[in-house]
């Protein structure tokens, strides 16, 4: 696990949605000699910042308020395209408003 690459991922989520809670869960070990995983960019021991490639998501933010499971889906995925193209392979997203 990178806390380098969780630090950056928390930043920016919490940079972009100013979350009143944000949880992250790096997941990758659980997927060693998944396909993703094995591929020569993937995986966390391919991955060359030796980063997260799969990773939970849990967060409630008043952004969220009024949108869909996908509108936050993508604002999410929106916000992390920078790890997901240095090898970010997978994002389990659970994204609520407050009170939900």
């Amino acid at each position: 696990m990178s806390q380098t690459s969780l630090s950056a991922i928390r930043q920016t989520l919490e940079q972009g949605l100013t979350p009143v809670f944000l949880e992250l869960e790096d997941e990758s070990h659980k997927h060693a000699g998944h396909a993703g995983v094995s591929h020569q960019l993937k995986g966390a021991e391919h991955r060359e910042d030796g980063g997260v490639t799969h990773l939970r998501v849990r967060v409630v933010a008043t952004d969220f308020t009024g949108k869909s499971r996908i509108e936050r889906h993508r604002i999410v995925n929106g916000l992390l395209q920078g790890e997901i193209a240095k090898g970010l392979h997978a994002i389990a997203i659970e994204a609520k408003a407050p009170g939900e």
